[in-house]
């Protein structure tokens, strides 16, 4: 896997505009800064690699194979969500590297969609650096004065083979009138921290700033190569002002985490297939919760295609709950029931090999059918299909749709209970489940409307879900004990702990039922 880091750095322009000489600032005196040394320059070659479309560009990421420096290399840079902070993914340079490396690839797999890569912008820099030391010698942060140019690569030039590398390049670029022979040029200035506290940075930028400097317009080198090319991605939303823009603006925080999550589910990091099932089964509920808003005929297939994802991302994520629930029951189980051919087959009901259900699941987000998901996701909320009841003030279709939910919650809890313990009251406990969800991300959806009232809302499903899910847990545990006995007995083995274990289950299932009325009661207020 490549090297990853976290990068914090901030880009300034001269203040009277892009292009214009930079004036030196004044770092004499600056807070925790003992000492300043400047290096000689540095040539930097930098090739820029996206789709045709600009996938890349468009969610604030960028890929590049640099030479010069002393981080030569393949560099992908991705958003973390704070200002001024990206996580930058490096691998070396090897023998071939005509292409990005496939571990780069598949970091952006949910991006690129199965899109070819190319190069698209080239960018040649002298760097002048200065270092502010520490006492110790150390680099608190770096400035960096860079002379840029330019050479974007002519739309469809890199899809008929118009530049290959090593060619003469120049018949591949876009020159701009005012750009001269070589393409557009500026100057800038970067100031990246290093062991630095976060407080040097607004420190060095009241320097720039006497010194004629201004934050830079383009958020990267790139965005201001391409120019017009790359379309600027939607400001953050504010406070929705219609029910339609409640719901979009919660269906896009899902989309947004699941191709954050998508690389850390390939790369099988702790936690990461739960969270993404989770963004993908709110993803559905505002579809469900919206329908007043939003027209069924092109959010109900698309519904269908989430559920199916959360049901492909449930397979890793139940063998996990299952897992730690069998350990747990063995932990509290007498060991003189617990034999050798018990613990295995306990055991064994869980441990399917998690490679290779890794594998499997990385095969599915490798596929068309993925894929296509992401991009129905995205075209909606490009053109939403808004319902004529979108336009409705947020305040109170929030509250409208807050209140829908919380209504089919109280009569499915109520109908569970009135049943008499066994499979019928399991089935409909289930439901009651599913609903809590959908009245829970209802609750999250109407926060940045509703504020405080739908947070604390929000909390109450949550108590109800958790507890619903607790049996539910329980009511599997059961059944895989079930499956598993018969196994043992078919074989010849004794049964008499699964027989205890489904028991101790049962009793689990039971106090959930009895405390269930209780937090519901507290949990059943208007919001």
């Amino acid at each position: 896997m490549g090297q990853r880091v976290r990068e914090t750095e901030r880009k300034y322009e001269a203040g009277d505009g892009p292009g214009r000489p930079l004036t030196p600032p004044d770092l004499e005196g600056l807070p925790s800064v003992a000492g300043i040394r400047r290096l000689d320059p540095v040539l930097l070659d930098a090739v820029y690699y996206d789709t045709a479309g600009l996938a890349l560009a468009a969610h604030r990421t960028t890929l590049r194979r640099r030479t010069g420096g002393e981080d030569a290399g393949w560099h992908l840079k991705l958003p973390t969500g704070e200002p001024d902070t990206r996580t930058e993914v490096r691998v070396p340079l090897g023998a071939a590297d005509d292409a990005p490396p496939e571990e780069l690839r598949t970091e952006v797999a949910a991006l690129l969609r199965g899109r070819p890569l190319n190069p698209v912008v080239r960018l040649r820099t002298t760097r002048h650096r200065t270092l502010l030391l520490d006492a110790e010698g150390g680099a608190l942060a770096e400035i960096a004065h860079d002379e840029v140019t330019a050479y974007v690569y002519a739309a469809g030039a890199y899809e008929t083979g118009a530049y290959e590398a090593g060619a003469d390049e120049t018949g591949a670029y876009e020159t701009g009138a005012d750009a001269g022979a070589d393409g557009p040029s500026w100057t800038e200035t970067e100031v990246e921290l290093m062991r630095g506290p976060p407080a040097l940075l607004d420190a060095v930028e009241e320097r720039l700033t006497a010194a004629g400097q201004r934050r830079s317009a383009s958020r990267s080198k790139l965005a201001r190569a391409l120019g017009d090319r790359l379309a600027e991605p939607p400001a953050p939303p504010g406070t929705p002002a219609t029910a339609g823009e409640v719901a979009t603006g919660y269906l896009r925080e899902q989309l947004t985490a699941i191709l954050a999550l998508d690389p850390l589910v390939r790369r099988d990091q702790e936690d990461a297939v739960h969270r993404m099932r989770v963004a993908t089964r709110r993803a559905r509920s505002a579809l469900k919760s919206f329908r007043r808003e939003l027209d069924r005929g092109a959010t109900d297939p698309l519904g269908a295609e989430l559920k199916w994802l959360a049901a492909v991302l449930g397979t890793e994520r139940d063998r996990e709950v299952l897992a730690d629930r069998v350990d747990g029951l063995l932990a509290e189980a007498d060991p003189a029931l617990v034999t050798a051919a018990v613990r295995d087959r306990l055991r064994g009901l869980a441990a399917d090999s998690h490679a290779r259900s890794h594998a499997a699941l990385v095969r599915v987000l490798t596929g068309t059918r993925y894929f296509a998901l992401l991009d129905r996701l995205e075209a909606l909320l490009v053109l939403p299909p808004f319902l004529v009841s979108a336009a409705a003030p947020a305040h109170e279709a929030a509250t409208a749709a807050v209140g829908r939910d919380h209504l089919r919650l109280r009569r499915q809890i109520q109908a569970a209970l009135a049943l008499p313990p066994g499979d019928d009251r399991d089935i409909a406990l289930h439901e009651a489940r599913k609903s809590a969800k959908r009245a829970r991300y209802c609750g999250e959806a109407a926060q940045p409307v509703l504020g405080k009232r739908a947070a604390a809302h929000t909390g109450r499903m949550k108590s109800v879900q958790q507890l619903l899910g607790e049996h539910q847990d329980s009511v599997m545990c059961r059944a895989a004990l079930g499956r598993t006995a018969r196994e043992a007995g078919a074989a010849g083995e004794p049964t008499e702990a699964y027989t205890a274990l489904i028991a101790a289950e049962r009793a689990r299932a039971a106090a959930v039922e009895a405390e269930l009325p209780d937090v519901w009661r507290s949990a059943d207020r208007d919001i």
